[in-house]
């Protein structure tokens, strides 16, 4: 089995801000990523072995989070076909109490329950009695031999340890390392927003674990791989999902994390998701000020969360963008292939299309 370095940054020519596709005009942070957000790592462990196995385990780590220093979180599930364990806790009480790991469908299970020992070894948490490990999963059976469950405990605990700040790697890394999204490969991509709220300065940052279906749009223009030069995809099973995680720095609590999660999903409508049947679409937020903490900020009114909502779209949509971008063409064990999405002649169409419009992709 071999395993890519989890820490390698996607190159930077290949992320969409960089070929001209930025979304939005708030600015990013200095990464472009959910790492923008203080306080907050990501790590990734990516098992490839070709052509049986494309997994992996992406861990999203916030600092200091643990069942007795939970977070303020919410969740929103679009379409609820899948397997986010740990969802009716977090929907009930409003906290997250460990980090959050995206995976594949079958190995979901085995995750959460290293996960678990691995927060039961944490220092401080010798007494804990229960743990809320957080889970999500996207199927990457199309391209990668599911069944057999490659995911073990000790690629869980090395996503974890290794989780670190800085620049996150995108495409088929971690949990996004077999899946496809809207007839392209596709897998983990993030991003980040500045946001003023309140008269100070927050980060929002998201991550997706990207594996929806529908037909691809950027710019408001449908896109197939037969407009970028690719060969059809063929017929997409309805096993897929999306995984939105999203955190910031601003003081929320749990039921506005909650309105910000369902944003996230909603945000998946921009680049052309499908919402089928099979497909769990999910949105989880979380708040990096622990909760009952007296000092810091006052609470952002409602009425001021307009700039956090327009962040999370915009955020999202790029990330998805990301996750095509800097994706790698992968074939299955039963011969399936999934292209990634081309910088080139995707910016040669949105430039014909911008000509007859009388604009330039960029503009």
């Amino acid at each position: 089995m071999r395993a890519q370095d989890p820490n390698s940054p996607p190159t930077a020519r290949d992320r969409a801000r960089a070929v001209g596709l930025a979304v939005g005009e708030l600015p990013t942070g200095p990464h472009n990523a959910l790492t923008d957000v203080p306080g907050v790592r990501v790590g990734h462990t990516t098992l490839i072995r070709p052509p049986r196995v494309h997994s992996g385990v992406t861990a999203i780590v916030p600092d200091g989070v643990g069942p007795g220093s939970p977070l303020p979180a919410g969740m929103f599930a679009g379409n609820g076909y899948g397997k986010l364990i740990g969802a009716t806790q977090i929907a009930e009480l409003g906290a997250l109490e460990t980090p959050v790991l995206l995976t594949s469908t079958l190995s979901a299970f085995r995750v959460a329950d290293a996960l678990v020992g691995w927060i039961l070894e944490r220092p401080g948490n010798a007494e804990v009695r229960s743990v809320n490990p957080v889970v999500g999963e996207c199927n990457d059976g199309l391209l990668s031999d599911i069944r057999s469950r490659p995911v073990r405990e000790e690629h869980v605990r090395a996503a974890l340890d290794a989780a670190s700040y800085g620049p996150v790697a995108e495409g088929c890394v971690g949990g996004g390392t077999g899946l496809t999204a809207l007839g392209f490969k596709a897998g983990i991509g993030t991003s980040s927003r500045r946001v003023p709220l309140a008269g100070r300065e927050n980060t929002l940052g998201v991550l997706v674990q990207a594996n929806f279906g529908g037909t691809l749009r950027v710019r408001g223009r449908t896109v197939t791989p037969a407009d970028v030069g690719l060969p059809p995809s063929g017929p997409a099973p309805e096993t897929g999902s999306c995984m939105v995680v999203a955190a910031t720095d601003a003081p929320l609590d749990a039921r506005q994390l909650t309105r910000l999660a369902r944003r996230a999903v909603y945000a998946l409508a921009r680049v052309g998701a499908g919402y089928g049947h099979g497909s769990g679409d999910y949105g989880l937020a979380f708040a990096t000020r622990p909760l009952g903490t007296p000092a810091g900020p006052a609470m952002i009114r409602d009425d001021d969360l307009d700039p956090l909502f327009t962040a999370v779209l915009d955020a999202v949509e790029e990330a998805v963008l990301n996750a095509l971008l800097t994706a790698t063409t992968t074939t299955g064990p039963r011969g399936h292939t999934r292209h990634r999405l081309p910088a080139a002649p995707l910016l040669a169409l949105l430039q014909g299309d911008g000509a007859r419009d009388g604009e330039q992709p960029g503009s």
